[in-house]
C-alpha cells in the first residue's frame, strides 16, 4: 500500500481513510516502508514543488495526525510504530520547535505524542477503567518505551509545554500526563520533576564543602507540576480544565502529601478540591467526570486507608457532593455509555474499602441508581445471539456498574440484603457470570463474593437462586481467565465454610482437587486463595475431612510452604495447622505427619521470630493448641528457643498475640507441675509478675493505660491479666510444693542420720 509520492493531498487522503477504520489502520500499519516515511516526515519532510516552508509544515502536521490515528485500533500498527521508534522521532520534533513555528504544527505533534503515549500505556497496563480483555503482544517493547517517556531528560522536552502560549498544546500535555502515568514510580518521577534551570541553580548554589539538604531541594519538594496545573485550572477553557483535572487526579492518587496541599489553600485562595467540587456541578458531562475523579482521588488520599477509620464532616460533605453528581450521570438516559461507565468506576474508587463511604453511597441512593442501571441493560433470560449483538460499550457499562455494587455491599449486611431482596440483583449477577467479556464475569464474581460474606444470604438467596453453584461451575473451568479465577476463588472461600449449605455439594463435586491444582500453580494470588479456602474448610472439620484434605495437599507441600518467602502464604499455612490441631487426638496426628517434635517446633520457633505479626499470631495459636495436649507439653518445655520467643511475645507483641501466648503458658503451668524449672529459666514467671504489677492502676483509664501500661510492660488487657494471674498462681504453687518437698526430704534425711 506504499504511496509513490508523499505530498499534502496524499497524506490528507490517507488520514481520512484511517480515522475510525480499523481495517485501514491495520493495512497501513503493517506497511513498514510507509510508516518509516511518515516518521521521517516529522523532522525531514521531502522537498515539494516550490519547496515552500508552509508546505513542509503541512506535511509534518499531516504525518503527525496519521501517526496519532494509527496508534489506536491495530496491534500491527502499534508494533510497527514501536519498532521504528516513532516516539523518539516525535520527541525530537517537539524538542526542535521554535517560538515562530505555526501553532497547528505544535498542536499536531503534541497530540500525536499524547495519542501514542496513551496507546503505549494501555499496552503496558494496568488499564484505567476496568479490566483489559487481553495482554498485549507488544507489552515488553511498550514497557521500554513507557519507561523512556519518564526519564528526566525526556520530561524536559514535553512538560515545559504546559506553559506554552497555545491552549491546544497545554491540553495535549495535560492529557498526556493523565493517560500515560500508570504506576507509582512514574507518578513519583513526574511529581519530583522541576525545570532544568531550577535544577542547575540548585547544583550551583551549593559549595562543595557544604552538606546538601535534599529534602528542601526543588526536585524533592515536587511543587512545580502541581503549581503549574493549579494555575492552568484558573483559566475558563472547559477542555483545558477537564485535561488539568484529569492530570491532577492521576498525580494525586495515593499521594497523601500532595492531596493535603490540594485539599487546603492559603486564606483568600480557593483550594483545588473546592474548585473541583464546584466544577463538578457544571453542565459539561466530561468536565463533571474529570472534576469528580480529581475530587475523589484527593479525598481518598487524604482519609485514612483503614475502612472503619473516622471521617471528618467536611470529607463526608465532599463525598456526598460527588455522589449526587455521579447519581445524575448514572441515572440519565441521555448521557452516553462511556460517560456512565466512568461515573460507575469513579463511584467505585470513592467507596472502595471504606465502610463510611459505602454507607453514604447506600443512604444517598447511589446503590439504587447503579442497580436500576444493571437491571435495565441485563436480560436475565437467555436470548439467542444477544451477546454477539451487544455493543462493547454496554458490556463495559455493566462491568462498571457491577464493580460499584460489589464495593458498596462489601461491609454491611443491611446493604447486602437490599441488593438481594429489595433491588433484586441476583438474576442479573448470575446472568453476568456467563458473559463473554472478562470484565463482566470478574465483576459478577466480586458481587457474589460481597454477598457471600453475609451468613443469611449464604444460607438463603445464594443457595435458592443457584448463584453459589453458578460461581462454582465457573471456578471449575480449567481455561477460565486468571483474573476471573481470582475473584471466583474468593467466593469459594466463603462457600466452603462450616455454616454454608453448599459445603457438602461442592465437596462432592471436586472442590478439593481443584484447590490443589491452584495451589500447585505459579500464581501466588491463586495459591493464597486456595490456602484461604482450605483454612475455612478445615475450621471445626471432622477428623476424616482433615485427613482427606491433608492427604490431597500433601505434607511435603505444607513443609515447603512453611518456608515460603511470601508471609501471606506462611500465615495461611500456619492457620491451617491451627485448625488441624484443635483437638488432643489431632495434635498427635499433626506431630506424626510433620516428622516429629523437632520439625514442628522448629518451624513454629522460626515463625515466632518472623517480622510479620500475622505469621507470628498464627504460629502462637498453633503452639497454644499443641500445649493443650499433655503428651506433647514436655516437647515444648524442652525447647528453649520456643520458650524464649513465648516470653518475647508476652512482653513485646500486640494484644492479639499476647492472648494465645498467655493461654499457652497457662496450659503448660496448670497441667504440668514440673514445668516450673523450664519456665523459670526462660524468665516467664518474672514476666508474668511484671505484667500484673499495678494492674488496678492500669485499668483506671485508657490514657493511663497507654502512658503507664504497655510502655512499661504492664498488662492492660483484662483477658490477658486474668490468664496471667492464673498461670502465675499455678507456677508459684508448683514452686512452693517443690520447696516443701525439698524441705521434707531434708528433714527425713536428717531423721535417718540421727
Amino acid at each position: 500500500m506504499t504511496i509513490a509520492t508523499v505530498n499534502v493531498s496524499a497524506l490528507k487522503a490517507i488520514k481520512n481513510s484511517v480515522i475510525g477504520n480499523r481495517t485501514a489502520k491495520a493495512a497501513w500499519g503493517r506497511d513498514e516502508a510507509f510508516v518509516g516515511r511518515l516518521i521521517e516526515c516529522l523532522n525531514d519532510p521531502p522537498p515539494s514543488v516550490g519547496d515552500l516552508d508552509s508546505t513542509k509544515v503541512e506535511i509534518r502536521t499531516e504525518a503527525a495526525h496519521i501517526i496519532a490515528s494509527l496508534s489506536y485500533g491495530s496491534s500491527d500498527a502499534m508494533r510497527t510504530l514501536l519498532r521504528l521508534d516513532a516516539q523518539r522521532a516525535l520527541l525530537y520534533a517537539i524538542s526542535t520547535l521554535q517560538a515562530t513555528d505555526h501553532p497547528s504544527l505544535k498542536s499536531a505533534l503534541t497530540r500525536s505524542l499524547r495519542a501514542l503515549s496513551a496507546a503505549i500505556a494501555d499496552a503496558v497496563g494496568p488499564p484505567q477503567w476496568g479490566l483489559s480483555p487481553a495482554v498485549s503482544d507488544v507489552r515488553l517493547e511498550a514497557k521500554i518505551a513507557l519507561d523512556y517517556l519518564f526519564q528526566t531528560e525526556v520530561m524536559d522536552v514535553y512538560i515545559p509545554l504546559l506553559l506554552d502560549p497555545s491552549v491546544q498544546v497545554n491540553i495535549a500535555i495535560a492529557q498526556l500526563l493523565s493517560v500515560a502515568v500508570r504506576n507509582s514510580e512514574h507518578r513519583a518521577r513526574i511529581h519530583e520533576w522541576c525545570p532544568q534551570a531550577e535544577r542547575t541553580r540548585e547544583a550551583k548554589g551549593k559549595r562543595g564543602w557544604e552538606r546538601r539538604d535534599h529534602t528542601t531541594s526543588p526536585s524533592r519538594q515536587g511543587g512545580w507540576i502541581s503549581r503549574t496545573l493549579t494555575a492552568l485550572l484558573q483559566r475558563k477553557d472547559v477542555k483545558l480544565q477537564e485535561a488539568v483535572l484529569s492530570a491532577l487526579a492521576c498525580l494525586v492518587r495515593d499521594n497523601d502529601v500532595l492531596a493535603r496541599k490540594l485539599a487546603k489553600a492559603p486564606p483568600g485562595v480557593e483550594s483545588v478540591l473546592s474548585v473541583a467540587l464546584s466544577l463538578a456541578k457544571s453542565r459539561n458531562v466530561d468536565l463533571q467526570l474529570a472534576a469528580c475523579l480529581c475530587a475523589t482521588n484527593i479525598l481518598r488520599a487524604c482519609v485514612h486507608s483503614n475502612h472503619d477509620s473516622p471521617v471528618f464532616a467536611s470529607e463526608q460533605a465532599a463525598a456526598i457532593t460527588i455522589m449526587h453528581v455521579l447519581n445524575r450521570i448514572i441515572g440519565s438516559e441521555t448521557v452516553g455509555n462511556q460517560a456512565r461507565t466512568k461515573a460507575c468506576f469513579i463511584l467505585y474508587h470513592l467507596v472502595s474499602d471504606h465502610q463510611v463511604f459505602c454507607q453514604l453511597a447506600f443512604e444517598r441512593n447511589s446503590l439504587a441508581q447503579v442497580a436500576n442501571l444493571i437491571n435495565s441493560i441485563t436480560p436475565t433470560e437467555k436470548v439467542p445471539d444477544f451477546e454477539d449483538d451487544e455493543p462493547e460499550s454496554v458490556s463495559r457499562l455493566r462491568e462498571a456498574a457491577l464493580t460499584a455494587v460489589a464495593a458498596i455491599a462489601l461491609f454491611d449486611t443491611d446493604i447486602r440484603t437490599a441488593v438481594t431482596d429489595d433491588l433484586r440483583l441476583i438474576p442479573a449477577i448470575q446472568a453476568s457470570l456467563s458473559n463473554r467479556y472478562i470484565g463482566v464475569r470478574y465483576a459478577a464474581c466480586q458481587c457474589a463474593r460481597a454477598l457471600s460474606r453475609a451468613v443469611s444470604a449464604l444460607r438463603t438467596n445464594i443457595v435458592d437462586t443457584g448463584l453459589g453453584l453458578a460461581v462454582f461451575q465457573l471456578f471449575m473451568k480449567p481455561d477460565e481467565d486468571r483474573q476471573v479465577m481470582h475473584a471466583a476463588s474468593a467466593v469459594i472461600c466463603n462457600i466452603v465454610t462450616n455454616f454454608s449449605p453448599l459445603r457438602t455439594a461442592v465437596l462432592e463435586q471436586g472442590v478439593i482437587p481443584r484447590l490443589v491444582q491452584l495451589l500447585s500453580g505459579d500464581d501466588k494470588e491463586l495459591k493464597l486463595n486456595a490456602l484461604w479456602a482450605f483454612k475455612n474448610l478445615l475450621y471445626k472439620a471432622t477428623p476424616d475431612l482433615k485427613r482427606e484434605v491433608m492427604s490431597a495437599i500433601g505434607w511435603s507441600e505444607i513443609n515447603s510452604l512453611l518456608s515460603n518467602s511470601d508471609p501471606r502464604l506462611r500465615e495461611q499455612v500456619f492457620h491451617i495447622l491451627r485448625h488441624i490441631a484443635d483437638g488432643v487426638d489431632d495434635v498427635d496426628f499433626l506431630f506424626s505427619e510433620m516428622g516429629g517434635s523437632d520439625e514442628l517446633l522448629g518451624s513454629l520457633a522460626e515463625a515466632m521470630e518472623s517480622e510479620n505479626e500475622d505469621v507470628v499470631l498464627q504460629a502462637v495459636f498453633v503452639l497454644a493448641n499443641v500445649a493443650n495436649s499433655p503428651a506433647h507439653q514436655k516437647n515444648i518445655l524442652a525447647h528453649p528457643r520456643i520458650l524464649r520467643r513465648l516470653q518475647d511475645c508476652l512482653v513485646d507483641a500486640k494484644v492479639e498475640i499476647r492472648r494465645p501466648a498467655v493461654s499457652c503458658v497457662l496450659e503448660l503451668s496448670r497441667q504440668n507441675p514440673r514445668s516450673y524449672r523450664e519456665l523459670h529459666e526462660a524468665g516467664i514467671d518474672a514476666t508474668l509478675r511484671h505484667m500484673l504489677e499495678h494492674t488496678a492502676h492500669v485499668s483506671a483509664s485508657p490514657t493511663v493505660r497507654f502512658a503507664a501500661g504497655r510502655q512499661m510492660g504492664v498488662e492492660d488487657d483484662l483477658e490477658v491479666q486474668d490468664k496471667a494471674r492464673q498461670a502465675l498462681h499455678w507456677l508459684e504453687s508448683a514452686h512452693q510444693g517443690r520447696l516443701e518437698q525439698t524441705q521434707l526430704n531434708r528433714d527425713m534425711l536428717a531423721d535417718m542420720e540421727l
